[in-house]
Parts: structure tokens; sequence; C-alpha cells
């Protein structure tokens, strides 16, 4: 819990503008996710997950999550779509288009929200541009209609960890919503 409360003031400081104090409070929640992750039973990869995302924009690179997420999921069940989603995640942060593109085609074959996440992935492990952004509109969509969000906070922070790994290939899309910051 105390990871999804710095991860909600990192998302209202960004939303507020506060780029600085944003990027401490996810850089506090990666950690937090990271503990409770040690802590936690073999199959809450969500909190893997949180962690990666995290890190990402607290502006780290993530290269020392991603390894360390790869490790904890190597005897994951294959199955699990967090623990695919997780996999996917940490392979485009380790540069390994190949690996995420598979990741991400398992992950697509998931409910709607893995498989929109599955196909941004996929777009990004290939490079294709058009394909990330009609992705990545679609995930933004769904964020600007949902009720509930998981720390209280209106944004599509699926979206913001994506745009990230995005413009580390030089693919950002780039989208204006109120679910998303100003750029």
């Amino acid at each position: 819990m105390a990871a999804i409360e710095h991860e909600g003031e990192g998302q209202r400081e960004l939303l507020g503008g506060d780029r600085g104090a944003a990027r401490a409070e996810f850089a506090a929640a990666a950690d937090l996710y990271r503990q409770s992750w040690d802590a936690a039973h073999a199959r809450a990869f969500g909190r893997l997950v949180g962690m990666l995302k995290a890190a990402l924009l607290s502006g780290s690179d993530a290269f020392a999550e991603s390894d360390y997420a790869l490790a904890a999921l190597v005897d994951a069940d294959r199955d699990s779509p967090t623990a695919n989603y997780a996999r996917a995640i940490a392979a485009l942060i380790a540069g390994d288009d190949e690996d995420a593109l598979a990741w991400a085609t398992l992950v697509s074959e998931a409910t709607d929200a893995f498989a929109r996440a599955g196909e941004a992935i996929s777009a990004l492990a290939v490079h294709d541009e058009a394909r990330y952004a009609a992705a990545l509109e679609a995930i933004v969509c769904d964020f600007e209609q949902r009720s509930e969000h998981l720390t209280g906070v209106a944004i599509a922070d699926t979206a913001l960890m994506l745009e990230v790994l995005a413009a580390r290939r030089e693919m950002a899309a780039g989208i204006d919503s109120p679910v998303l910051p100003a750029r």
C-alpha cells in the first residue's frame, strides 16, 4: 500500500507540473514495490510491473530493475498475463526487442487491457511507429473512460511508461489527453 501511495503522489505531482517531486515519489514507489515483491507470495507479479513502471517514471534507466525482474520471473508461469507483461516491459528496458515481442505476443492474447498493452509493446519491439501510436491511443482512450484507478488518480500511467520506452526509440506518440500531463 505504501508503494501505491507514493505512486499516486508521484502521479499528482506529475499532473501538477512538478516533475522533480514526481520523480522522487516514483523512485520511492519503485523501491517499495521491490521490497513488497521480496515479501510477497510467488505470484504477486503486479508488484514487479509497478516497480518497473515507477522506475521508468522516476527517470531511472531502470536497467537494474529490469535485470531484477527478469531474474525473479525465470520460473514464473508462462500462462500468467501479468508475469508476461512484466517480462515484456523488462525486455524492452534491456533493449531485447526479440524477447519483448515474444512476451508481448502472449500478453496480447489476454484480456482487453493486456491486449492493448501487448499491442503497444509489440509495435515498439518492431519499431512500427504508426502501429504504436494507434495502440497508445487505444490505451489512453481506455484510461479516459475508467471511473476507478489503482492509485485514485485519473492518469494513463501505462501510456506514460510506454512513452518513456518509445522516446528511447525515438517513437514517442505525444498524445494529448486529460489523463496525461501537459507536455
